[in-house]
């Protein structure tokens, strides 16, 4: 299978990541033109179990180094597999939340404030649990990453010229999303063996089986909770699986399409957490906060409008999310 074997690899991995993360809700916007959110998020689920089952018979099959997808699905303990799906269901509540969010309140809101506060937590939960990473600096990026969380929020509330009932539905879900977001990676980086990739613990998992497993606990999971959705929205009218049936083939596609956007950046990600560790990964992963600000500034014009100083906000905003990111790159070097 492939492996990653440098840091600087894996940065590359991570900012790819980033890029992707960050703009695979540009296709739930394109599709909520004509679309509701929960019909869309099937397909976004489809297309990341596509996305890891061709992975996972491509690169984590090929090559000589470390054991090749069947056979390590076939060696993986029980413990591990339960865990991996556990963090596709914990992924899947708040991936289905934070969706609702974007629905609601927007992309220049919903990413700072939801994935802005999974990336918080998310660092400091899986720097615990595994501290690869020199903390001062991974920390300190956290930090200048809180302030460019606050700087959005009153930005949004500066541009916010009356205040109603279904904004702050949105920011709570993005912020309900984002606790439960910091969570899920710490299941899937549990079920493998950070260390070794090329000759993992027995009972392990690679990277590839890993995530195949997590995308399996997503589709299952989205049986229960985007059923429950369907039927009680949280804002709408509620919907069927029979509207999901009359959608059209392009309309499907573009779901799908989010959902191997976001699976490609996924696989990335676990990929590099052997060389840069659990929390610097994913630290920059949730840098895709960044990335959908820009996409919502600046070509959904979320902010059109807005009063005098709010630009300003946003400029400064997006400046502490930047230095934020360097220090967590600079963490895993200077370590």
């Amino acid at each position: 299978m492939f492996i990653v074997n440098s840091y600087t690899l894996a940065i590359v991995f991570c900012i790819i990541t980033m890029l992707c993360w960050g703009s695979w809700a540009n296709t739930q916007k394109l599709a909520s033109k004509n679309w509701r959110f929960e019909l869309f998020y099937w397909d976004y689920v489809l297309g990341i179990l596509m996305f890891s089952i061709i992975s996972a018979f491509t690169l984590g099959s090929m090559g000589s180094e470390g054991r090749s997808f069947l056979p390590d699905l076939a060696q993986a303990s029980n413990a591990n597999i339960l865990g991996a799906l556990l963090g596709g269901v914990i992924f899947n509540a708040a991936n289905i939340l934070f969706s609702a969010a974007i629905a609601i309140a927007g992309m220049a809101v919903a990413f700072p404030l939801g994935i802005g506060l999974a990336l918080v937590l998310g660092v400091i939960i899986n720097y615990m649990a595994s501290q690869k990473g020199d903390p001062l600096m991974l920390f300190i990026g956290v930090g200048f990453v809180m302030l460019a969380i606050i700087i959005n929020a009153l930005a949004y509330k500066k541009a916010s010229k009356v205040k109603n009932v279904v904004s702050s539905r949105g920011i709570l879900l993005a912020l309900i999303a984002g606790t439960l977001m910091s969570f899920f990676y710490r299941f899937i980086a549990a079920s493998m063996d950070l260390d070794n990739f090329a000759n993992p613990e027995a009972g392990k998992m690679t990277p590839y089986t890993a995530v195949f497993i997590f995308s399996v606990g997503i589709l299952i999971s989205n049986f229960l909770f985007n059923t429950i959705l369907m039927k009680y929205p949280l804002e709408g009218e509620p919907t069927n699986y029979k509207a999901y049936f009359k959608g059209k083939t392009g309309t499907h596609l573009v779901g799908i399409l989010g959902g191997l956007i976001w699976g490609l950046g996924n696989s990335l990600n676990i990929i590099a957490a052997g060389q840069a560790g659990p929390a610097i990964s994913y630290g920059l992963g949730q840098g895709a906060t960044l990335i959908a600000a820009l996409w919502g500034v600046f070509v959904w014009k979320e902010f059109k409008g807005a009063p005098q100083g709010t630009k300003s906000l946003i400029v400064q905003m997006l400046l502490f999310f930047v230095i934020g990111i360097g220090f967590i790159i600079y963490a895993g070097i200077k370590a």
